[in-house]
């Protein structure tokens, strides 16, 4: 373990009196993959087909009557409570998602849902504390350029930053007021995958002041070799909590995106117990795998209180 820190402070070291990201990932002879992946952006199109599903969204979640515009479209926004929400008086952590077709009801997913309403049901049954999940729908043919802070030359202009701040101005503060949430740092996450991953990296490096935890799953950091500049130069808190989930069977941009971005990190000294990295064997780039993620990563970032009694 000492030489393995040793190395690494030896890499941020580097990285300092250089100033170069490209140097610290040639050290270890991989680039960033800024590569295409196959199957790019497929969410883009779900919410234009029509589907003969049954809704399977649990009674606890809520499609909220307030209109929410971003980028000249209407937005869905979609509210899961706890169960014991209306009985208990307690105030709660928030976790807002990105791609809210796709979290609670197969009937509006592009492949499957996450089942996040589902998985939270169960973990209260057992007498865990869970939070209030915000989903928050994409923009269709739109999600690409919104969910990225950068602009990549094949897919336009970026309006990533101006999307985060939808978030944090106009969503975050409807809910605050509207539900009893606990609304500061330490009790506010941001998450989503592929696109939105992307998005959610970004979120906890540029705005750490709102959001100390991040459900990252898949992300598409092959998009913009930025995100490596600007995680760079905006280290994170130590306190704050990172996810990150990628398969072994997606495209290598993503596995390598991941591998990367958890390599920065560690350079940057961020805690080994506040930073997760999990690779699962033959998993796909898909709302399965995800799903399958959810319950442990939610656990490990503190957003389930469990009933260790």
């Amino acid at each position: 373990m000492k030489s393995v820190n040793t190395k690494l402070q030896f890499m941020a070291r580097l990285r300092l009196v250089f100033g170069s990201v490209g140097l610290l990932f040639s050290l270890v002879g991989c680039q960033p993959d800024t590569q295409e992946p196959k199957a790019v952006d497929k969410e883009a199109s779900s919410d234009q087909e029509v589907k003969a599903v049954e809704s399977t969204k649990a009674p606890n979640v809520q499609v909220l009557a307030e209109r929410f515009v971003f980028g000249g479209q209407h937005r869905r926004v979609w509210v899961y409570l706890p169960p014991d929400y209306e009985v208990s008086g307690q105030r709660y952590s928030v976790l807002y998602l990105q791609d809210g077709q796709n979290l609670f009801d197969a009937a509006t997913s592009f492949a499957g849902e996450w089942e996040v309403d589902e998985t939270l049901n169960r973990l209260a049954a057992r007498g865990a504390k869970v939070p209030i999940v915000v989903g928050i729908d994409h923009g269709g043919d739109s999600r690409t350029n919104e969910l990225s802070p950068w602009t990549n030359q094949q897919y336009g202009p970026a309006r990533g930053e101006a999307y985060l701040n939808f978030i944090i101005d106009d969503v975050k503060p409807y809910i605050d007021t509207h539900f009893r949430t606990l609304p500061d740092v330490a009790n506010t996450a941001i998450g989503g995958s592929s696109m939105g991953g992307l998005l959610s990296h970004y979120g906890i490096v540029a705005r750490p002041d709102v959001f100390s935890k991040a459900l990252i799953f898949s992300p598409s950091f092959w998009y913009s070799s930025e995100v490596y500049v600007f995680t760079e130069a905006n280290p994170l808190p130590a306190a704050h909590r990172l996810y990150y989930a990628v398969g072994e069977g997606e495209d290598r941009g993503m596995v390598n995106g991941v591998a990367n971005m958890a390599l920065l990190l560690r350079a940057q000294q961020h805690p080994e117990a506040h930073l997760k990295e999990v690779a699962v064997e033959g998993a796909q780039h898909n709302e399965a795998f995800w799903r399958s993620q959810l319950n442990e990563a939610l656990i490990w970032l503190e957003m389930v209180e469990e009933n260790n009694e």
